[in-house]
């Protein structure tokens, strides 16, 4: 069984290279729908099983162009699945990249040589490696929809490239400071409070006052935009976010009757991101830093509560990330974490000769004193 586990992400997959009964040979590989080695084997097996049961091979449907597929796979599951932001840039990329080389060629005639055809080309075109593989994640899960869909036998092989982890950036806390007393008006107050909280853009935009509890010091992030449509926050789910009492300050401060969004505009409209970065640019000009975009003040709140020793488990929940992969790597900023870890080794050696304490033993036989409730 050609069955072996994938070093990228722990999944257990096969392919294999059969010979057919006409003469013809037939490379198959797949992902079973249980990520086991049994599972592997049983999958590579029925697939075997099926390409030979025919006299010439696996039975041959009709199959479908790329560019047609694309279009319903748009329609049909992209649309279902995936939230505005997430639509428009797979859009964008069948559009511009994948149509235009895989268009007019039919589903089983893109195998893994024409994919390692258009990453070579995309790599000569200048296009990053973590580009050329957000296209390829498209496309492969393009090829996977269309085998579920019994349009294809199998998704081709892959190639994944290396791509380097992108530059991590935050503003240190004089930095975070002196970003704020150069923001102009109302803006200062909403460069505070995404260093506050950590709230996505599209979050910060779509804030309603109803959603903010300024006695209690809390808000409720249940809603984002993106692209002009409000849907809920990337996790999918509300959350709860403290205030700090500086933060509380200045929503108190900023109070308005312009409408029901926190943060808007002259007429009580909703902000657009286009509207939203100049003043930050204008606000790092005005306090001498480096030109930074919305997100990196989300990277900033972490950071700055990861350096305060903040657990990694509190910050997840605050970030609203999904899992704690996302948040690990604000990990290294702990400035205790590593000290603590090799400090014991400066601890006396424990005495393995003598007998337990026998002070750790009247923990067990004392008794257990009842309080009256």
């Amino acid at each position: 069984m050609a069955v072996y586990r994938d070093k990228r992400d722990g999944k257990w997959r096969y392919r294999k290279t059969i010979a057919l009964p006409n003469g013809r040979t037939l490379r198959i590989s797949g992902t079973p729908p249980i990520s086991t080695k049994v599972a592997a084997e049983d999958a590579e097996r029925k697939h075997i099983e099926r390409a030979l049961t025919s006299r010439n091979g696996p039975t041959k449907k009709e199959v479908p162009r790329f560019d047609t597929f694309a279009q319903e796979f748009l329609d049909k599951y992209v649309a279902v699945k995936n939230k505005p932001s997430e639509i428009g840039t797979k859009r964008s990329i069948f559009r511009h990249h994948l149509v235009p080389r895989f268009g007019t060629k039919k589903l089983d005639e893109i195998d893994a040589e024409a994919i390692a055809g258009y990453t070579s080309a995309a790599l000569k075109n200048k296009k990053s490696p973590k580009t050329i593989n957000n296209h390829l994640t498209v496309l492969r899960r393009t090829l996977a929809i269309a085998v579920k869909w019994g349009r294809l036998s199998c998704v081709p092989a892959i190639d994944w490239l290396k791509a380097p982890k992108p530059p991590f950036d935050f503003l240190d806390f004089g930095e975070a400071t002196r970003l704020v007393d150069a923001a102009e008006g109302e803006w200062r107050t909403v460069i505070l409070i995404a260093l506050k909280t950590g709230m996505r853009q599209g979050e910060l935009l779509a804030l309603r006052w109803e959603d903010v509890d300024l006695v209690a010091g809390k808000l409720r992030i249940a809603c984002s935009v993106s692209r002009g449509v409000v849907t809920t926050p990337k996790s999918g789910k509300p959350r709860e976010m403290p205030l700090s009492d500086a933060a509380v300050r200045a929503l108190k401060a900023h109070r308005h009757l312009r409408g029901a969004l926190v943060f808007c505009d002259d007429a009580g409209k909703m902000l657009t991101k286009g509207a939203c970065k100049w003043p930050l640019r204008r606000a790092c000009r005005r306090a001498g830093l480096r030109e930074v975009g919305w997100h990196m003040l989300r990277h900033t709140f972490a950071s700055h509560l990861v350096m305060r020793n903040v657990p990694l488990k509190a910050v997840q929940e605050l970030l609203g990330h999904a899992t704690i992969e996302m948040t690990m790597r604000y990990a290294h900023l702990s400035p205790d974490a590593r000290r603590d870890a090799v400090s014991v080794l400066d601890l006396p050696a424990p005495d393995r000769t003598q007998s337990p304490d026998p002070a750790a033993n009247r923990l067990t036989t004392a008794p257990v004193s009842r309080v009256s409730s």
